[in-house]
């Protein structure tokens, strides 16, 4: 089975061609149609942490979990499955303005009576509060604290103030410009319910900001703008939500009681399916043998398979006293055979070859920089002259000594529950034997999984981003030394001077070649191994709910229509 290639890059952890904007999409009008029956929704893992604004909650099976009560995209803008983006209508009315280029503005207009679920206004403060939980400003929040995911946006923006009306408009740093600035700001945390909750100075002192955003990783909050707010809840393990009586947008939530929890593993997701104690699933594994389960009762039990924007690839971690050394960097990325490890993980399926971090092949603007450097092809001769020009050698056991006399040992952390994250580790494992490297495979269990990225406790991983059709903000997200998404500490003064540059223009063709003027750099010093694009699939009981499909374009998956779905 060939799978269809997307063209798209990462942003959440599960890490585009030209953009295009629509209108926004409203479904089928809910109407006057009251809400009625319940519905149980499976993420494939528990989550570790509630504010995905953070670096130990930015994960994709939490951003689903909290789908139904969050805004469009979490902040206010989803992209369709075809890449055109969308704003939410219970939000805004249509979408933001370029109101100068320099310096560069944004002008939102929220709906009239834009309002979370206890009736409060949705305020341009709630705006405030997103950017300084992303700002990396130290005199906007405690950074020890606030451990943003990504600063690359939150970095550039110099004010965000009410403008005329219901206007809200930001105001970005003198020459900070983007190509991507319609996807840029929005809602997501309520203001508001910080300063009932202890926090009323967040905006003028730092220490009680990074609180208020510690807080609110560590509890739910229930006053929301989505369709659905949480009733009761806990971490990792269920969320179950009720209609928002005060939601505004045009599409009304058609389910009284919704349910989210944890499944883990495809058998496990399967066979809850086909018992009907699930409605469905986005499973993070991949097994054809499994999904042909479900044809047994084709009119009932569905599911579908593509190339997600989820893409897999192999991180270092530069701290490691072995990996430090951009020679067995390279050795590693050459010793590696992708196909391999495709075939052997992915029996019976094509997966696309994937050279780049932020396109693929689907793109106009993909450039294939792992195949020019000769890795992921399982080279044992080039992998070994690579040793033997930096000065290793190896013992009459064959193991590989480094040029101080150390024996080359290092570890593959992996989550124990993901059988292909195993198995991949395994495969890796006897790929390494040829060039005399002992690696040992440390697995982790599911909820350590944010824990062991944000302390870089690894010397290689393997694990995925979750992506948009918007790029700009990868790069940084990915590889700036000042992101606390960057687990394997790379320090580039290359990328460095390149990464500002990416979002120093309006023009999207200058960016993309920014981009991959990035992605040559990181191959090149051997610090991100491109696998491939994860073949994903999901899952649903067509007698339980109508609605569900795939949107590769969505970091929520097949949840991002989720207010339209309805009972049969």
């Amino acid at each position: 089975m060939a799978l269809t290639r997307r063209a798209f890059g990462g942003l959440t952890i599960g890490g585009s061609s030209a953009l295009m904007l629509a209108a926004c999409s409203s479904g089928d009008d809910g109407g006057d149609t009251e809400a009625s029956g319940e519905l149980v929704w499976a993420v494939s893992s528990p989550w570790e942490a509630w504010n995905s604004t953070t670096s130990t909650g930015n994960n994709s099976v939490g951003n689903q979990a909290m789908v139904p009560m969050n805004p469009r995209g979490r902040v206010g803008y989803e992209f369709d499955p075809e890449g055109n983006v969308f704003y939410d209508d219970a939000l805004f009315e249509g979408e933001p303005e370029l109101i100068s280029e320099a310096p560069m503005q944004v002008q939102l207009t929220l709906k009239e009576n834009a309002q979370w679920s206890d009736g409060k206004p949705v305020r341009v403060e709630d705006f405030i509060f997103y950017w300084y939980c992303l700002s990396g400003n130290p005199e906007f929040a405690n950074q020890e604290k606030a451990i943003p995911a990504s600063t690359a946006w939150g970095e550039t923006v110099e004010s965000i103030e009410a403008g005329e009306g219901n206007t809200v408009v930001i105001t970005y740093i003198e020459g900070k410009t983007d190509p991507e600035w319609p996807f840029t700001g929005g809602v997501y945390l309520p203001s508001h319910f910080a300063e009932e909750n202890g926090f009323e100075n967040w905006q003028s002192d730092p220490e009680v900001m990074g609180d208020a955003i510690a807080w609110f990783n560590e509890n739910l909050w229930t006053v929301v703008t989505g369709p659905y707010k949480p009733v009761d809840s806990k971490l990792g393990e269920f969320i179950i939500y009720e209609p928002n009586e005060n939601y505004q947008g045009s599409t009304k939530p058609l389910f009284s009681k919704l349910t989210i929890k944890p499944v883990t593993g495809l058998e496990a997701e399967v066979t809850e399916l086909r018992q009907g104690t699930i409605a469905g699933c986005w499973p993070s594994d991949f097994s054809l043998e499994e999904l042909q389960k479900l044809d047994e009762n084709p009119e009932e039990w569905k599911y579908e398979t593509y190339a997600g924007a989820t893409w897999s690839h192999i991180d270092i971690n530069v701290g490691n006293s072995f990996l430090k050394d951009v020679a067995l960097r390279r050795a590693v990325f050459t010793i590696i055979d992708i196909e391999e490890l495709n075939a052997r993980v992915f029996p019976g399926t094509e997966i696309p070859w994937l050279g780049n971090h932020f396109f693929t092949e689907a793109s106009g603007y993909y450039e294939d920089y792992t195949t020019p450097a000769n890795y992921g092809k399982g080279d044992v001769d080039a992998a070994k002259a690579h040793l033997s020009d930096a000065g290793y050698t190896w013992d009459g056991d064959e193991k590989l000594i480094s040029p101080d006399g150390t024996p080359v040992a290092f570890n593959f952390r992996f989550a124990t529950a993901n059988e292909i994250r195993k198995l991949t580790g395994e495969i890796l494992q006897a790929q390494f034997e040829p060039l005399g490297i002992d690696l040992e495979l440390k697995g982790f269990a599911d909820d350590d999984f944010a824990g062991t990225l944000s302390s870089s406790d690894f010397d290689i991983i393997v694990f995925s981003w979750v992506g948009s059709p918007a790029f700009t903000g990868g790069p940084s997200q990915f590889f700036s030394t000042s992101s606390s998404s960057n687990y394997g500490g790379y320090d580039d003064p290359v990328i460095n001077e390149l990464l500002p540059q990416i979002t120093a223009t309006f023009d999207l063709d200058e960016a993309a070649d920014l981009a991959n003027q990035v992605s040559a750099q990181v191959i090149d010093q051997a610090y991100t191994l491109p696998l491939y694009s994860s073949p994903l699939s999901i899952i649903w009981n067509a007698a339980l709910v109508e609605g569900p499909g795939v949107n590769p374009a969505s970091q929520a998956g097949p949840l991002w229509n989720l207010r339209e779905w309805k009972k049969p």
